[in-house]
């Protein structure tokens, strides 16, 4: 699915999905599309300055905001989660390319400064889950329901 290249604070995966990049973009900037593939709920203004808040479970609140918005190609924000010590809201930042590749899009995420390897495994692993199901939900598919939404809320 993903090409997984790890630099040093990074996390940098790559895939190819079945729909154009307007379609894609959608699943980025749409909080309704946003929440078929991450998140019970998204706060989106996907303008430099706004805000990005995808609340995936109860305890799970990922807080940035949008610093670049090149329509249909690129996104760049910041990222956290929500009283986490770690890696808290807005201490990190996410750059999403989308490019058209005949009838498919590659899209290339890279997480920039994630403070320990255990954090860059941590968010390789969500990553690698999310962009699976944001592959199936663009491609017209259902990914189903996601586990994370209640792992940490029941625990």
């Amino acid at each position: 699915m993903a090409e997984i290249r790890s630099g040093t604070e990074t996390v940098d995966l790559e895939m190819r999905v079945k729909a154009s990049p307007e379609t894609l973009w959608e699943f980025f900037t749409d909080p309704e599309k946003m929440t078929r593939w991450k998140g019970r709920t998204a706060d989106l203004d996907p303008r430099p300055g706004g805000v990005h808040r995808v609340q995936i479970n109860d305890q799970a609140i990922a807080v940035g905001e949008y610093l670049e918005v090149e329509p249909h190609t690129r996104i760049l924000l910041t990222w956290g989660w929500e009283g986490h010590p770690e890696v808290p809201a807005g201490s990190t930042r996410v750059e999403v390319t989308l490019e058209p590749d005949g009838e498919e899009t590659v899209v290339r995420l890279r997480h920039a400064d994630l403070p320990s390897e255990a954090q860059r495994s941590e968010h390789t692993d969500g990553w690698q889950h999310y962009l699976g199901r944001l592959s199936s939900s663009a491609a017209g598919g259902d990914p189903g329901p996601d586990p994370n939404e209640s792992a940490q809320a029941s625990q």
